[in-house]
């Protein structure tokens, strides 16, 4: 399958105009530097909205990759549109942004797929789905020549899950991170926003993903790439890079000054010593 996968969001999440992309991006990443700095980079975790709503956010996650030498980047989705199950690596030849085509690392994708009975190639999930595609211009601002891994996972639960990060982490290396792409809660008044998002938070800076896991599943707190976020904790603590920072976390009304129904969004790196 020849193909690359064409941006759906373009114009809508970000400026579907090469020039005015990547001007937006790095003035973005000009501004929001972490008061964090690793040469350990497991991966990131980045938000996934428009980037007027959280790319400052994003920004803090992104910095952390400048200058390091990365060849692939692993990038975890949720999938908002469609349910299946298992996870679904793109089966085509890319994505598509405006800022230019990024191939897939096909050997890295199928170290991930072999002997897994739920990770397979295909096109589901990602047509329409926005949560990698927002990644891919701030990984093309930091990052010089590298492939992707594009995963969407079509159903969380921890059988997934579990399988998602066994796999990965097999197939990690010292020049491959992750991305995991989420939000966080939904649509709450900030109040309620803040205390929801300070669970997710807690669980992530004190490296407790079992802990995040539960209480997603038992609807304590919220964020819909909550898989993708305990798929790489777990690949990571596999391998013993088991500490967690977050960088920033923010909502919508920061930016709207709604404050009736707000998205939270927040920014971390797991990292080992």
């Amino acid at each position: 399958m020849n193909e690359y996968r064409k941006p759906a969001v373009a114009g809508l999440f970000y400026p579907a105009n090469a020039k005015q992309l990547s001007e937006a991006v790095r003035s973005l990443l000009s501004v929001n530097k972490p008061d964090f700095k690793s040469s350990k980079v497991f991966g990131i975790i980045s938000p996934h909205a428009g980037y007027i709503y959280s790319g400052k956010t994003a920004s803090f996650g992104f910095n952390l990759l400048e200058n390091l030498n990365i060849e692939n980047v692993i990038i975890i989705s949720p999938s908002h549109r469609e349910y299946f199950p298992g996870s679904c690596i793109y089966s085509g030849e890319g994505y598509e942004t405006p800022l230019g085509n990024i191939d897939i690392d096909k050997e890295l994708a199928n170290k991930i797929i072999q002997n897994s009975k739920t990770i397979f190639e295909d096109v589901r999930g990602h047509g329409k789905e926005h949560a990698i595609e927002v990644q891919l211009p701030f990984l093309q601002c930091v990052l010089d020549k590298f492939k992707i891994v594009p995963i969407v996972i079509g159903d969380q639960s921890k059988i997934y899950v579990d399988e998602l990060a066994t796999q990965v982490a097999k197939a990690m290396d010292d020049k491959t991170i992750i991305v995991a792409s989420s939000d966080l809660s939904h649509f709450h008044t900030k109040d309620s926003a803040h205390q929801l998002d300070s669970i997710v938070e807690d669980s992530i800076e004190k490296f407790e993903y079992g802990k995040l896991q539960e209480n997603l599943e038992r609807g304590i707190c919220e964020a819909c790439g909550g898989g993708p976020i305990v798929a790489m904790m777990k690949a990571a603590d596999m391998l013993k890079k088991n500490r967690s920072y977050v960088l920033h976390r923010s909502d919508s009304g920061d930016v709207t000054g709604d404050f009736n129904e707000v998205v939270g969004y927040l920014s971390a790196v797991v990292y080992g010593d």
